[in-house]
């Protein structure tokens, strides 16, 4: 099969086509022949050397989330059959022809999504239902501020909010990004370019702050955050771009009793994966089918313009999902 490998650690034009051999399946998973592979941060943190695959992952060939058919199965698996189309959540390995996937972090297809479309969800729909409902507990009725509304993460966190019924507010780099991120169902986008989000927050909340923060920027964005949550509020934490040390004041989370968590995806277990899978079926798959939810693809590329593509998320130019097409 044809992929795309990490030559060496460094720039995007590491990232070269080479031959490797097509997978098989242990038992209990499922062999896809990939149509389309999403591209996140964490692929270009593994590109630069900063973010090795856990084990068992493929050591050089980047990529978290595909789209395809199923091809072959494993032995023990139940539910899926050969011919089935699905989008996946994997480990590493998803910038090739041929990805094999515990048949759990599998989901169907939704009929009303290309391929492409498919393969933008599983990574960031994972990590905003992990983070979002399951360890922030946003409720409807409440507030969720998102950083960086306009990445692959936040235009799932503000879609997700909104369908869960809360009120969300979110922040983005320009005037296009943030119209963009309202036109999406953000109720206020900051363009923190601009203005200070904690008082755009306290104005917009008549001081009361709000419930749950979603944050992959850490640094100096989180004395601001831990002033700008609610009573009983939650700080998530899924990434630092700006720093992992930062001074807080205890106090500040004592006074409002304020949770501060947050999570890595990658290396969690199989059950783990499993478990969010099917609270995504469940939840939110039935919006995705009705268009209440939308994948938010920016551009896509053909798997030999890998280097191009992490040039374009490197830019942060982008608004949603950049995709490489594999070749049939």
């Amino acid at each position: 099969m044809k992929a795309i490998v990490i030559t060496k650690p460094g720039e995007p034009e590491v990232l070269q086509v080479r031959d490797r051999p097509e997978p098989n399946p242990e038992p209990g998973e499922v062999l896809v022949k990939v149509f389309a592979a999403g591209i996140n941060r964490p692929d270009v943190a593994q590109r630069k050397g900063n973010y090795p695959p856990p084990p068992g992952a493929s050591p050089d060939i980047p990529g978290l989330e595909i789209a395809g058919v199923i091809i072959a199965l494993g032995k023990d698996c139940l539910r899926w059959r050969v011919g089935d189309k699905v989008c996946a959540l994997v480990a590493g390995g998803g910038y090739a022809e041929y990805c094999t996937v515990p048949e759990g972090q599998c989901l169907p297809l939704p009929q009303n999504l290309s391929f492409a479309e498919a393969a933008s969800l599983p990574e960031t729909f994972f990590t905003v239902w992990s983070n979002v409902f399951d360890r922030g507990k946003l409720m409807p009725g409440e507030t969720l501020l998102v950083h960086g509304g306009s990445s692959g993460i936040g235009v799932a966190a503000i879609q997700l909010g909104k369908a869960w019924g809360a009120t969300v507010y979110t922040t983005a780099g320009n005037k296009e990004k943030c119209s963009f991120c309202e036109a999406l169902g953000a109720d206020k986008a900051i363009n923190y370019k601009v203005e200070g989000f904690k008082d755009v927050i306290k104005k917009r909340t008549h001081d009361k702050g709000v419930n749950v923060i979603l944050d992959m920027i850490g640094g100096p964005y989180t004395p601001d955050n831990l002033d700008i949550l609610a009573e009983e509020g939650r700080l998530v934490l899924i990434n630092f771009m700006q720093g992992d040390e930062v001074t807080i004041k205890l106090s500040t989370i004592m006074r409002k009793r304020l949770t501060i968590t947050g999570s890595t995806l990658r290396a969690r277990d199989t059950t783990f994966k499993t478990d969010i899978a099917a609270k995504l079926e469940k939840h939110v798959w039935p919006c995705l089918t009705s268009g209440k939810v939308k994948a938010v693809v920016h551009k896509t590329f053909l798997m030999e313009n890998a280097a191009e593509a992490h040039h374009l998320m490197e830019s942060s130019k982008h608004i949603g999902k950049i995709v490489l097409l594999m070749r049939s």
